[in-house]
């Protein structure tokens, strides 16, 4: 008889293993047996919550996207001025939670695997819209708009490329210079559009 209660806690589990499994791995070159070890739980029963491991890997992307969202909105909801919402939307990207080792790896996995899977691509094309929507609810208000949507693309391709750049090197990711790089950029548009006024 299975514990009631049991199959959230499980499917998380499984979630963070696959995470965790990537994120050692490098790629999405991992087995439903060796993430269900990972889990504590049968490979039976991964199979059982998630059916084949692409659904499992579309789980964690789809995992990965909704802590995401749900630590951009909290951070949207308490930034008080145009400017502080778009610096809350870079720090959520490098934030201790979101920026550690294995989610970066599992990131550039995703993105390599979308070239060839629809529903990954899919989940990566949500991704960007929302970080796209989420600079431009503080840039609009900063800048015309035309400018705003050049300067968020530029903020977003300057967050994926950290994220890339943080895949290739070994050690503790580097936070605080990924959100000094990306500020500067902000604020030297954000100048220039002050003085071009």
């Amino acid at each position: 008889m299975p514990k009631v209660g049991m199959e959230p806690l499980r499917r998380k589990a499984l979630i963070d293993a696959t995470i965790s499994a990537i994120g050692e791995r490098g790629s999405l070159d991992v087995t439903m047996s060796e993430i269900a070890g990972r889990a504590g739980v049968s490979s039976a029963l991964a199979h059982h919550y998630f059916g084949a491991k692409e659904d499992l890997l579309a789980a964690t992307m789809r995992h990965l996207l909704s802590e995401l969202l749900i630590d951009t909105t909290a951070a949207l909801r308490v930034a008080e001025t145009p400017r502080a919402r778009v610096s809350a939307v870079i720090s959520v990207n490098f934030s201790e939670k979101q920026f550690r080792a294995e989610t970066i790896a599992a990131w550039l996995a995703f993105y390599v695997e979308a070239q060839k899977s629809p529903a990954l691509r899919r989940l990566l094309r949500i991704y960007a819209h929302r970080l796209q929507s989420n600079l431009m609810s503080g840039l609009t208000r900063l800048l015309p708009r035309t400018d705003a949507e050049h300067v968020a693309e530029a903020t977003a391709a300057l967050i994926d490329g950290l994220y890339i750049r943080r895949a290739l090197r070994d050690g503790i990711p580097n936070a605080a210079s990924a959100i000094a790089l990306v500020e500067d950029y902000l604020e030297t548009k954000l100048s220039q559009a002050a003085r071009a006024r």
